[in-house]
């Protein structure tokens, strides 16, 4: 007999955030991604252990959206890996997964949802934007206005794509421009407002268009991270960047301002990428930062 589908959650003010998991990442992915935080780096932080890291050394890390009801609105960030898709990455290939089923269980069937905000437009974020249907790729969210920063869309348009990063944008990006359903969004350096209570901030350098995603509520707020962080060991050594930045040296800017800018404060920050819990505030430790947990309700 099958489980039942449980759905991580917490409290923002008035608004509850679902983590819609669809898979953890094989143990391969720290030292591919995150070459500088070595088992001697991650063990030289106790408090990455035992969620985050294993006891050699090992970072945990996982694929999955966020989930929300605002304005009245149905809103998922970001929509991971996806089902039947052709990817160069072994552990992102062709992948039969739960996770519609998962975000039906949260109250959040995909005919339903209202809004898509897409971080950026790397193949981990957009992957469930589509579904094959009769050996053609569709909207999964037919009902969805799909949304990310124009700087993102343009900057892709005059990359120059090697073929897995082609496949991607055919079977995960074009068709839902194609249904008219994506939306480009100027994002100013301060942020910018797209439904009360819900602000994109500018978070580039992974990719030059990359947003956070910042929710407001009765006086509380969290952060919805993308990949500006992708792992805790990154507030411990915010030098450390990932493999397929774009420009290293912005993202690094990037994520010390931002570490500064929450450390010390009752934001909540949900890590796009973070295993369970996923969630914690920014507090300083020793000459940076670490992750104290807010386990999911």
């Amino acid at each position: 007999m099958q489980a039942p589908i449980t759905t991580p959650s917490w409290t923002v003010g008035e608004v509850t955030v679902h983590r819609i998991d669809e898979i953890p990442l094989p143990p391969q992915t720290g030292p591919w991604l995150l070459p500088d935080a070595t088992p001697g780096v991650v063990a030289g932080q106790d408090w990455l252990h035992p969620h985050f890291a294993d006891a050699d050394g090992v970072l945990r890390l996982n694929s999955h959206s966020f989930a929300l009801v605002i304005d009245g609105l149905r809103v998922l960030v970001d929509t991971g890996i996806g089902n039947g898709k052709q990817r160069a990455n072994p552990a992102w290939h062709d992948l039969h997964t739960d996770y519609p089923e998962r975000l039906t269980a949260a109250g959040f069937p995909p005919e339903a949802v209202d809004l898509v905000v897409l971080t950026h437009l790397h193949a981990d974020h957009v992957g469930w934007n589509t579904r094959q249907v009769d050996g053609a790729w569709i909207p999964t969210f037919p009902a969805a206005r799909y949304l990310t920063a124009r700087t993102e869309r343009e900057f892709w348009t005059g990359y120059a794509m090697d073929e897995a990063r082609r496949q991607m944008f055919r079977d995960s990006v074009i068709p839902i421009e194609r249904a008219g359903l994506l939306d480009l969004v100027d994002v100013p350096a301060d942020g910018t407002q797209i439904l009360p209570g819900l602000r994109l901030l500018p978070t580039p350098g992974h990719t030059p268009g990359h947003v956070a995603v910042e929710l407001t509520s009765r006086g509380e707020t969290a952060l919805i991270t993308g990949d500006c962080l992708h792992h805790p060991v990154q507030l411990a050594h915010p030098a450390i960047g990932a493999c397929v930045d774009i420009d290293p040296q912005q993202a690094e800017a990037t994520r010390r301002t931002l570490l500064a800018s929450l450390a010390g404060t009752d934001t909540l920050l949900l890590g796009t990428h973070f295993a369970p819990p996923t969630a914690g505030r920014v507090v300083a430790h020793e000459d940076a930062y670490r992750l104290l947990p807010v386990p999911a309700a």
